[in-house]
């Protein structure tokens, strides 16, 4: 089964809340999903939340809700890549180290909330578990800058995965590693999870998350072996293939995600 960030899921669940397209019961459970039961801690110095502090993913989105936040913005930066990010720079280190964030805006004054999550992650490939804590910080008054559009994350896509089968296709770690094989299948043919995204998710960004999800799970498994690699040239240069395919897939994710301020045609 392919799976999205969890930001990406907490942008997505969220903004279905936020306008009335999804339950709050479901949201909830899409987002904590097989992990233990996600803590909420508000930062000194995020704007205050309307009623006592959440402490949990319900709670958040409680009181995102009462404050009256429009639509969730993600971003998925990292190093060498960091767009998205909400600033100021004490955020905008948390962001990068987690890979992942989600922007909450309430109209009028209040200040933006910047939404971080911190992952320890338990058990094995068989029995993963892991504990989250959300951090509310307090982001720049300023708007995320703007992702591109579906459709041209769409048609980077394309290329982005052909590069990441190939690297699939390259991996010989199956004959060293007993759980390789089920691995590289479960990447190969899974899909999203029912309860990835929420009711009324347009059909192209549905498309681009799924492809997407399994880029990003191919450069994951991949980036663990050198797989065909002979050289350290050839090992430098797939792993830099990869990472930009990695990008691709980001910025596709970020796209979809974001897009509900347009509606996108199939």
């Amino acid at each position: 089964m392919l799976d999205l960030p969890r930001s990406a899921r907490l942008a997505a669940w969220g903004t279905g809340v936020l306008t009335g397209a999804a339950g709050l019961d479901a949201a909830v459970a899409a987002v904590v999903r097989d992990d233990e039961p996600h803590a909420v801690r508000w930062a000194e110095g995020a704007p205050d939340a309307p009623g006592p502090d959440p402490a949990d993913v319900r709670g958040l989105l409680g009181a995102l809700t009462a404050a009256g936040c429009g639509p969730l913005l993600l971003a998925l930066p990292v190093p060498g890549d960091p767009r998205g990010l909400p600033g100021p720079a004490a955020v905008n280190a948390a962001a990068l180290e987690a890979g992942e964030c989600v922007v909450a805006e309430p109209p009028g004054a209040r200040g933006r909330w910047a939404l971080v999550p911190e992952v320890t992650e338990f058990g094995s490939v068989w029995e993963p578990g892991a504990f989250v804590t959300w951090s509310v910080l307090g982001a720049a008054p300023r708007r995320a800058p703007e992702s591109s559009s579906v459709a041209e994350a769409e048609a980077e896509l394309r290329g982005a995965l052909a590069t990441a089968t190939r690297a699939l296709a390259a991996l010989d770690v199956a004959r060293w590693r007993e759980d390789a094989a089920d691995r590289i299948a479960a990447v190969r043919d899974g899909g999203l999870a029912r309860d990835a995204l929420p009711p009324g998710t347009a059909p192209r960004a549905a498309r681009v998350l799924q492809t997407a999800a399994r880029v990003l799970a191919i450069v994951e498994l991949a980036a663990e072996d050198d797989g065909a690699a002979v050289t350290s040239f050839e090992a430098t240069s797939r792993a830099q293939a990869l990472r930009e395919v990695a990008q691709v897939a980001r910025r596709a994710v970020v796209a979809a995600v974001n897009a509900h301020a347009e509606p996108v045609r199939a």
